[in-house]
């Protein structure tokens, strides 16, 4: 057997492995699209290090744009076969692909309006290319082996980053042999958090494929994360009068979010200010998660039992046509949820370019954020950005609360890992992650017990 990382090797978006099994049987672990600017990346959307028509099967972890976002383009290219999902995952992937699918299409378009030569740019895929893709789907719900070959068995266990996410295991049948089973745990979550189940622990592998994204830190506790929130509400909103500019992921942030300031409507401790939630894919994703309340941890079950709509209250709007947007940049003393996390695309780009030169106003980054998108280089506290075409003055505060972040930090990746036998695990290979957190990931592994931690780079290709 073979096993080839084709994307979200020494990077954190793009994933993508392919493991090819003796008897020529191609199955492919996520079609993520790659967000970012790094040299060696530069046409990863474009072209695959593999045959798309050569896949067998797909098994897609979740529906982050960066694990299933190049799905349409692999079908359009070629591939015919079949794609496993959970349930939850199979619905979100569907509106998240459908809106990438016209942000291509948008983003060609103005490409070719303002290209000095006459080549049209195609867009990677279109809505029939996501129809097509969509029908490709068999979906199963956690905890069930099941055959996807004669010589594959596989299970999904909740991994609980996001509705529907799961880690993969698969025990490969070898004539002669024992059973080969091998993992990839896709992006872990974390233990406590609002709305999800806790990550539920993989079974012992020979072989593991482990993302690392924060895997050099840690977060803040979950106690201090929501008074750390009110008071960053009240000093921008209250006191200062200006917008709080939350840029998050449409699916999973943003419900999350919207949970925990319902949470302090019914504790009366929320200001009497207007939220917006000013995306029209997180207001579809927010009804896909009504739809799977089986995704759910006990708390919040409990918490509809005394308020039935957890994603609701009186000062909260969902807006979705562009004049409802553009109407919010009138609003002083008011929150708004806007996508996309890393302030790379959708109407969160234009709520901070009109807002970041006020130093009212505060910009809330609650994600990881790629280090050369808009949202990386508020991070890292530039003092200017560019967006439109134009340089921005950052004058906004900058605030950063990692503790949002639907993946878990070294020492809950860890914890979560306490299922492996360290004698049975051969490699462990690290993948999802920029060099810094794998490399000090690496660390914290061997410093735990773990032998022959690899990290994997771009087309690197490993003998099981």
């Amino acid at each position: 057997m073979k096993l080839k990382f084709c994307g979200a090797a020494g990077t954190v978006t793009g994933s993508s492995h392919l493991l090819t099994l003796e008897n020529g049987i191609n199955i492919l672990m996520d079609c993520g699209l790659y967000q970012g600017n790094e040299p060696e990346y530069e046409n990863f959307n474009q072209k695959f290090l593999f045959d798309p028509a050569k896949i067998d099967i797909v098994v897609l972890s979740h529906a982050h744009i960066d694990h299933c976002g190049r799905l349409p383009k692999l079908v359009k290219d070629g591939f015919n076969g079949r794609i496993y999902a959970t349930h939850a995952t199979k619905d979100l992937t569907a509106i998240l692909l459908l809106d990438s699918a016209f942000i291509q299409q948008r983003e060609s378009t103005f490409t070719n309006k303002h290209r000095a030569d006459e080549r049209d740019e195609e867009p990677l895929y279109d809505v029939e290319d996501v129809k097509k893709t969509m029908e490709l789907f068999r979906t199963v719900g956690y905890d069930k082996w099941f055959g996807i070959d004669p010589d594959v068995e596989m299970v999904f266990k909740d991994s609980g980053h996001i509705l529907g996410s799961a880690s993969i295991t698969m025990k490969i049948k070898r004539h002669d042999l024992k059973d080969f089973i091998l993992g990839f745990t896709a992006d872990i979550g974390r233990p406590d958090r609002p709305i999800l189940r806790d990550p539920d622990p993989m079974p012992a592998c020979d072989f593991l494929i482990c993302e690392s994204t924060y895997g050099d830190r840690l977060h803040e506790e979950a106690p201090q994360e929501k008074e750390h929130f009110l008071r960053i509400i009240n000093q921008t909103c209250v006191t200062q009068k200006g917008k709080l500019i939350i840029p998050a992921f449409s699916v999973g942030r943003t419900q999350e979010i919207v949970y925990i300031l319902d949470q302090l409507v019914r504790e009366q401790r929320l200001p009497d200010i207007p939220v917006f939630v000013d995306s029209p894919l997180a207001v579809n994703a927010t009804k896909i998660f009504e739809l799977h309340p089986e995704c759910f941890d006990k708390d919040i079950l409990e918490y509809m039992a005394v308020d039935p709509n957890p994603f609701g209250f009186e000062k909260l709007r969902y807006t979705r046509s562009v004049e409802e947007s553009k109407r919010i940049n009138n609003v002083k003393g008011c929150i708004v949820i806007s996508a996309a996390g890393m302030i790379n695309a959708g109407r969160v780009k234009h709520h901070v370019f009109n807002a970041i030169e006020n130093p009212a106003n505060t910009i809330l980054i609650v994600g990881y954020c790629a280090e050369n998108t808009p949202g990386g280089k508020l991070t890292r506290g530039d003092k200017t950005i560019r967006l439109f075409g134009e340089y921005k003055q950052v004058n906004a505060q900058v605030e950063i609360m990692s503790s949002f972040s639907a993946h878990g930090d070294y020492r809950e990746m860890i914890d979560y890992l306490h299922t492996q036998e360290k004698d049975k695990l051969r490699q462990l290979a690290l993948v999802h992650g920029d060099k810094e957190a794998l490399s000090s990931f690496k660390t914290h592994l061997e410093n735990a017990g773990y032998q022959n931690v690899v990290i994997p780079k771009l087309g690197d290709v490993i003998e099981l």
